[in-house]
This record gives C-alpha cells, sequence and structure tokens, in this order.
C-alpha cells in the first residue's frame, strides 16, 4: 500500500466505484485513535474498498514520521506527504495533510479511487451518488442513530448528574440581596447606587458590579419562585458541563474520556453551585477557551466575539479578571518557540499575533462599557488588595481542606498528574502548562477557584484517560440508549424540588419561623443578625434594617465588619454593643455555627433576655430596654 503525497497522482484501488473521504481535524498524536478516522475505515472496509489492517499500518507509520515531516508542511500552503509503508500491488491510496500555522496537520484526506482523473485538492467529498441511492427512510434510520446514540446518552448522564449534584440548592446567603437589587432595577429604571438595607452603612457608596447576573435569577423567580431559581442554576451548570466536554473532545477526540473527566470534575467544582452570579462567569470562561481553542487548531476562529463577550462578562462578574489571565498566558505563550524538556512552543504567525493584540486591546476597552465605568473595571483588583478581611475570614477564600470528601477529590486528581507526569512520558504545550499552573495556584489557595480549576484541567484530563475504551459504533444500541435517555428525562422531571421542600431546606438554614414573630412583633431598636442571615431579613422584611449582610465590601471599608468579627470572638463585645445602641440580637442556637457562641455568652448574662427561640434561631433583647415577656 501507498501513500501518495505528490498533488494530481492517479490513486487506483481495486474495487469499484469511487470513494473520496474527508476527514477533518485530525493531529498526528490522534489520528490513530480518532473516532472520524476509525468509522470512516469500517465503511471502507464494509464495502470492500480497503484492507484495513493494510490501511492502519500504513497510517502508523505516517504518524510515527510526522517528526520527518518536510519543511513545507509547516508553511501557509496545503502540502501533501508521501510515505511508503508497505505494497499491495493494485492498491494505491491518497493522503494528503493541510497543517495549521501553529501545531502541525490540521486535516487528513484519504481517498481511493479507480477513475483516471487527479484527485481533487481543494476537498475531498462523497460522491453524489451515494445520496441518492440513499432512500428516506434509511436517511430516517441514521439520523435516529445519530440522536439515540451512546454518547448522547453519555451526554444525558452528565447532565443527570448535574441535577443530583444541584437538586434544591437555593440558600446561597447571597442571593436575597441579589433578589432586592434587580427588583429595584426593575421597579426604578436605575442601579442602587448606595446602601439601602442596613443601618449601619445606610446611605454610603456602593457599585452593584453583578447586575446582569442578578436579572436571570429575579426574572426566574418571578416566573416560578424557588423553582424558577433552581431552574436557571441547573441549566447554567449544565451548560458549562456540556461545554467543557466539547472543549475536552475537541482537544483529544476521545469522547468517553471526556465524559469520565467530566463527571469527576463535578465534584470538584461543586463549591460554587447554588444559585451563584459567578456561575455565569465560568460560562464565559468556557466559551472563551472554545474560541481560543478552535484558533489555536484550525488557524482562524471568530475572535471578533471575545469583546463583546467580555463587555457581558464585566457588567455579569468580576471574575472577568480571569479570563483576561487566560486569554493573556495563552496569547503571550505563542509568542515564544523551541522546546524544553517535555513543553513546546510554537510561535504564532505575525497575522495571528496582529489578530490577538488587536482582540485583546478591543476587549479591555470593551470592560469600560458598563454602567458604573472605571469603578467597575478596578472593583477586582480592590476586592484583591483592599479587602484583607472579606478574603481572609470568609469560607469560600479559604485553602483547600484535604480532610473533607472535595479535598479528597483535589488529592486523587494531583496524584494523577503526579503519576502521570513520572510515568507517561507526556509532552506539554507551554499555553497549557501555563494555564495548569495558574489555575492550581488559585484552586488549591481558594476553595472558590475550584471551579476553574476543573474548567482548566478538563481536557489535560482527558488525555490522561485515554485509555479508556474507544466509542464502537458498531456496537451501540439505539432503541436501549433512547430508553436510558427518556428514564433520566423522566428522573429529572419526577424528583424535581418542589416549593415544599426547598422551603423546608430554606428553613433549616433561616430564620424564616423568627421572621414571622418580627413582623408580628416589630423590633423598636437596632438588631445585631447574624451575617449569613442579613439578605434573606433584608428581602423578606422591608421595614427591617440590618446591621451586616454577604455584601462584605461596603462593610469592611466602613468598619463594621471588624467590629462584627470582635463581637464573634468576644473582643468587646459590651463596647461595640453600646456603640451601635443594639436593642436586640438575632442569632443562631448555642452549637449551630462557630459564631453562636455570642449567643450563649448573651443568654448567660443577665442584661439580656431570650424573647424567642426555636430550633434554628435565638432572639434576645436588652432589659434596659424592655422587660422580658
Amino acid at each position: 500500500m501507498h501513500l501518495l503525497g505528490k498533488q494530481g497522482d492517479k490513486c487506483r484501488a481495486k474495487a469499484p466505484g469511487n470513494v473520496e473521504i474527508r476527514l477533518p481535524r485530525l493531529d498526528w498524536n490522534g489520528c490513530i485513535r480518532s473516532e472520524k478516522l476509525i468509522t470512516v475505515v469500517n465503511r471502507l472496509v464494509a464495502r470492500g474498498v480497503v484492507d484495513s489492517d493494510v490501511f492502519w499500518a500504513a497510517v502508523s507509520n505516517l504518524a510515527r514520521a510526522r517528526c520527518a515531516l518536510p519543511r513545507q508542511i509547516l508553511s501557509r500552503h496545503r502540502a501533501s506527504y508521501w510515505h511508503q509503508d508497505c505494497t499491495n500491488g493494485n492498491d494505491k491510496h491518497y493522503f494528503a495533510v493541510a497543517p495549521t500555522h501553529q501545531f502541525g496537520v490540521q486535516t487528513v484526506y484519504y481517498s481511493a479511487a479507480v477513475d483516471t482523473e487527479k484527485a481533487s485538492y481543494h476537498g475531498i467529498a462523497a460522491p453524489p451518488t451515494l445520496g441518492k441511492s440513499m432512500s428516506s427512510a434509511g436517511r430516517l434510520s441514521t439520523q435516529m442513530r445519530r440522536a439515540f446514540s451512546f454518547l448522547t446518552m453519555l451526554a444525558f448522564l452528565l447532565v443527570t448528574l448535574e441535577f443530583i449534584m444541584t437538586r434544591g440548592s437555593v440558600v446561597d446567603p447571597d442571593i436575597w440581596w441579589h433578589l432586592r437589587n434587580a427588583e429595584y432595577l426593575f421597579q426604578h429604571h436605575q442601579f442602587p447606587r448606595a446602601d439601602m438595607y442596613s443601618f449601619t452603612v445606610v446611605g454610603q457608596p456602593w457599585i452593584n458590579h453583578e447586575w446582569l447576573s442578578e436579572i436571570p435569577y429575579y426574572l426566574a423567580w418571578r416566573a416560578g419562585g424557588l423553582g424558577g431559581m433552581d431552574a436557571v442554576m441547573f441549566a447554567t451548570i449544565s451548560l458549562i458541563f456540556l461545554g467543557l466536554l466539547y472543549l475536552s473532545y475537541m482537544e483529544t477526540r476521545h469522547f468517553k474520556a471526556a465524559i469520565v473527566a467530566c463527571c469527576f470534575l463535578t465534584f470538584i467544582a461543586s463549591v460554587s453551585f447554588g444559585p451563584r452570579t459567578i456561575l455565569f462567569g465560568y460560562l464565559y470562561l468556557v466559551l472563551l477557551l472554545v474560541i481560543l481553542q478552535r484558533f489555536r487548531q484550525k488557524g482562524n476562529a471568530p475572535l471578533w466575539l471575545i469583546p463583546p463577550l467580555f463587555c457581558l462578562w464585566a457588567n455579569t462578574h468580576g471574575s472577568w479578571s480571569l479570563g483576561l489571565i487566560v486569554f493573556s498566558i495563552i496569547t503571550a505563550a505563542g509568542f515564544a518557540q523551541g522546546s524544553w524538556g517535555r513543553v513546546d512552543a510554537q510561535r504564532w504567525t505575525p497575522s495571528q499575533m496582529g489578530e490577538l493584540a488587536v482582540t485583546g486591546l478591543a476587549s479591555v476597552a470593551a470592560l469600560f462599557v458598563n454602567p458604573f465605568g472605571s469603578r467597575l473595571v478596578f472593583y477586582p483588583f480592590d476586592m484583591a488588595f483592599r479587602q484583607k478581611l472579606n478574603i481572609s475570614h470568609v469560607a469560600e477564600w479559604v485553602s483547600v481542606d484535604f480532610h473533607d470528601l472535595r479535598g479528597k477529590f483535589v488529592l486523587a486528581l494531583l496524584l494523577t498528574l503526579l503519576v502521570t507526569a513520572l510515568l507517561r512520558r507526556t509532552r506539554w504545550r507551554l499555553a497549557e502548562l501555563g494555564l495548569v499552573l495558574f489555575a492550581l495556584y488559585s484552586g488549591l489557595t481558594y476553595v472558590r477557584f475550584l471551579f476553574l480549576l476543573a474548567i482548566v484541567i478538563a481536557p489535560v484530563l482527558t488525555r490522561i484517560l485515554e485509555f479508556v475504551p474507544q466509542y464502537r459504533p458498531k456496537a451501540d444500541t439505539p432503541l436501549i440508549n433512547a430508553l436510558v435517555i427518556c428514564l433520566m428525562i423522566g428522573s429529572i422531571i419526577h424528583y424535581w424540588p418542589t416549593s415544599a421542600e426547598m422551603q423546608k431546606s430554606i428553613s433549616e438554614k433561616y430564620p424564616t419561623q423568627a421572621l414571622t414573630y418580627l413582623k408580628a412583633h416589630p423590633p423598636d431598636g437596632p438588631v445585631l443578625n447574624f451575617y449569613l442571615w442579613g439578605g434573606y431579613l433584608a428581602w423578606n422584611d422591608r421595614d427591617l434594617k440590618v446591621f451586616i449582610d454577604s455584601r462584605v465590601d461596603i462593610y469592611e471599608y466602613a468598619g463594621v465588619l471588624k467590629d462584627y468579627l470582635d463581637l464573634l470572638n468576644l473582643s468587646q463585645s459590651k463596647s461595640i454593643l453600646d456603640k451601635y445602641k443594639i436593642r436586640y440580637v438575632l442569632f443562631p442556637q448555642p452549637g449551630g455555627y462557630s459564631e453562636s457562641a455570642l449567643t450563649y455568652v448573651l443568654e448567660h448574662d443577665s442584661q439580656w433576655n431570650v424573647i424567642y427561640s426555636d430550633a434554628t434561631t435565638v432572639l434576645l433583647e436588652r432589659n434596659a430596654a424592655r422587660t422580658a415577656t
């Protein structure tokens, strides 16, 4: 068998007919395991066009010879490669390759034809006679097999896992003041620019830097209450992981390995599951990586989408800064050329450098298209360098705890990367290595960025899992797949959380019964509330002004957060309570949270009396202001 690479060579095969197949995006490292190539060869073998053993032997040698490709393979023009592996007297096959500008082969053409015409160079397609000979019933059967393939069933399995992991998770403390902000926007057609919810920082300037991400949750709440918010959260997380599945598959062409990687990483990313605004930021990050991946693999991509993406991102969440870092790492890595151990770098072409530079500048300019101007753009830097108490005391800013279940998943991931690096001669792209190191630092230092780590590491983990058996179309069972898909959809519908279930979940975390008491007996003095309850109280009782809520920034600027932390540490508690003229304290029962030590102390203080108590909450009042009832 011959692989003929000179344009215009006449190609013949013993079998009658004209078979020409185009196989897109087969890189040399993955061409042997490419699902598309396997599928095409199976079809050729079934039609008697080619012997599979001969074909695969030739392709294998061609892949091994990739280091000896002629110089024109890296040029801007399409080139072909000639390689003689073994001879099969009467068979001659045509193999042509079109290189990318950065990482080698982009397209492989294979054709075996009996006519003596020159093989088409600008794209090889199946002859029209094949399509005409297929009946409508045959086409419908093919479409149904694709719709209910094993791969489709695996994608539904991933979505079902996301449903299980997110079911009824509507207890995030931030969502309540996000709803209040969006409600104000819809009612007054303007943004809140000063605090309106507390008595400690009332009227002080504040910017709502996540205003755009609040709107979907608010509209969902108006349409379906808690169930609507749950649906938005589930849909967003599902889109993120489906996009991650696509990203991983396009990197490795191994769908089953990509599914396994995404399922494993779901448990690591679950730290950010809930009705959270940062989910939209991670969705934008996946879209950014897909665009840049296409640009790297094909040499062209819709880079014009990136500046509008950053414009939306800046108005949605401060995580746009992560996207800018990712874009910068990928772009900067393309300015280097060379190999260092197992790390390779390929320089962008001059035209690509120009495109990326223009895209980067336009993206930075797009950040300033927002209602708050430069204040919103510089907010992530303000958080990083000014909000020290926020980062040191809020739970999601702590480092990974390897003693809990999520920490053990992270540890398993780290050990997998380490063992792979030691036992396998895996080569890394410079950009890929830079992204992984950045994500590892961010995720291990702050647990809130474990989701970032999951997104960045997914293609790498998929490549490590290449030992997972490939998908075999011949062994597919569409009917069974369809039944399993219907079962998963039915299960999601059947187990969708009811309003009663979600309300019960809220009652276990928030002072729902105490709120009813407060509405019936309005407090006539300042109330010191638990930090995680501030947003819930302000959303459900518009007449109640809170001491603090989870908008940490404005309270840290005013010194309120420091006073609150001193109260929790029982440091100068009496003077701080006097400073804010606190008359009531609404806190968890002793033992419910670490912060509830204050509750225990006040319960045993003669100046305070318990006026309301339930399984979750204790409401205390000063004796000097009111006699206990």
